[in-house]
């Protein structure tokens, strides 16, 4: 078990064992075990990090500061430009309908959104496996290497030439991305604060909004090409080599831990270990404990997780697939419809930011926020139900009215966090379904 001394008790505590509040079954009570006699494989990684006159020594408020600010560099712009390109790999399709995707391939019927909905299927086959592999590997290279394969899931769709071979690309690269947002907690959990983490969240979270306009503008320089192939073909190749590309810079560059960070000291190490201590929540752990697969799927607070982020993101599906289609069916050319989700993707980034201000401002009002950032979502659906077909702006402005819904999901993933303790229980309490992904 690779904990820090994240849960150790207070310096000069005469009862330890009384004082420390017990976390996941005594997870943390085990890291004070650690500590007299450790054990090989669990308790010494992080351990290793602390000299017995160093366990309890205090830190620098000052050199906690700066060191926040590198591990923002090392961690959030490789979280923030991977979920930009999460987004931006699910619109392809919805940019492939608008370039031609359904003639090209005889799609009929209902086959267009039964693409939409494989991806998912293979995501959710695939949520509990790659939890567990998560847990077991380097979590960097294991991201790094889902990455770098749903962009070669993502070329692969241009040579498609029917339902079939494309569905089943649909499928592995939902399963490829299954480790998204998991991992993303994860590596937040492990390197901020419950204070910092909804912050932190929101500006990775941001790029999603960022992703939904660099689509378009894509989109737009995509749909300009004239050459040998279809443009939704070239779709697939430049976003998904676009995408792998991506995945090598993380396999190589995204640290696994503060335990292991190569562009941290010793004492930095120590420090960013020290600093999570109130999380009690650990670092990692690479052993599976039978009790706390029960625990998981006895805590109530999962299925709350659950079904909250499922009844938030019922929009998603349907606006990352359909929402080129939607905009184009306000009368719109194929070409003008991709610059239209530019400012969409602008009202989500914005709507995220306010919404990570608002509850970094004012304490305890998580669920407020959620339920606030939710209405606009609310009123943008009744709108593109009841505006009348012949008023096209006002539809285009229910749409985007639809965008603020990503705001209320970054607080739903920062909940999560903060009330999951111990890191196999964590693993095992799977991500609200959605984010990106419903």
């Amino acid at each position: 078990m690779v904990e820090s001394p994240l849960s150790s008790p207070p310096s000069g505590s005469k009862d330890t064992t009384a004082e420390m509040p017990t976390v996941a079954h005594g997870e943390t009570n085990h890291v004070e075990e650690a500590w007299k006699a450790p054990k090989p494989n669990e308790g010494d990684t992080a351990m290793a990090l602390f000299h017995d006159s160093e366990i309890h020594e205090p830190v620098d408020p000052a050199e906690a500061r700066k060191l926040l600010w590198k591990i923002d560099f090392m961690i959030l712009p490789y979280l923030a430009v991977c979920y930009a390109f999460f987004y931006i790999d699910k619109t392809t399709l919805s940019y492939a309908a608008i370039f031609g995707i359904s003639e090209d391939l005889n799609l009929h019927g209902t086959q267009y959104s039964w693409l939409s909905s494989i991806f998912y299927f293979g995501f959710l086959a695939w949520a509990f496996p790659t939890n567990f592999l998560m847990q077991r590997l380097p979590i960097g290279k294991y991201l790094g290497a889902n990455i770098f394969m749903w962009g070669v899931f993502l070329m692969i769709q241009a040579v498609c030439h029917n339902f079939a071979t494309l569905a089943v690309l649909r499928a592995l690269g939902g399963a490829a991305e299954a480790c998204a947002d998991p991992a993303f907690m994860l590596i937040t959990s492990m390197w901020y604060t419950r204070r910092e983490q909804p912050v932190r969240i929101g500006l990775w979270y941001t790029a999603n909004g960022l992703g939904i306009a660099l689509g378009g503008l894509l989109g737009y320089g995509i749909g300009h090409i004239r050459g040998a192939l279809p443009s939704w073909k070239y779709e697939f190749i430049v976003i998904g080599a676009l995408c792998s590309t991506w995945g090598i810079v993380m396999f190589i560059f995204l640290p696994d831990s503060p335990v292991s960070a190569p562009g941290l000291s010793q004492k930095e190490r120590r420090i960013a270990v020290e600093r999570i201590r109130e999380n009690q929540t650990g670092i990692e752990n690479k052993h599976l404990k039978p009790y706390q697969v029960l625990e998981a799927f006895l805590d109530y607070k999962m299925y709350f997780f659950f079904t909250l982020g499922l009844v938030s993101n019922i929009p998603n599906g349907g606006i990352s697939n359909f929402g080129t289609i939607i905009i184009k069916g306000f009368g719109y050319s194929t070409l003008v419809t991709t610059l239209m989700q530019i400012p969409y993707g602008a009202l989500i980034a914005l709507s995220i930011l306010v919404c990570v201000y608002l509850n970094d401002r004012f304490e305890n009002r998580r669920c407020l926020f959620i339920l606030v950032f939710l209405i606009p979502n609310i009123t943008g659906a009744f709108g593109l139900r009841f505006v009348p077909q012949n008023q096209r702006v006002g539809r285009l402005i229910c749409y985007y009215l639809t965008g603020p819904y990503n705001a209320a999901f970054v607080l739903i993933l920062s909940m999560q966090i903060a009330n999951t303790a111990g890191k196999n229980l964590y693993l095992l309490s799977p991500p609200p379904p959605g984010g990106s992904k419903t």
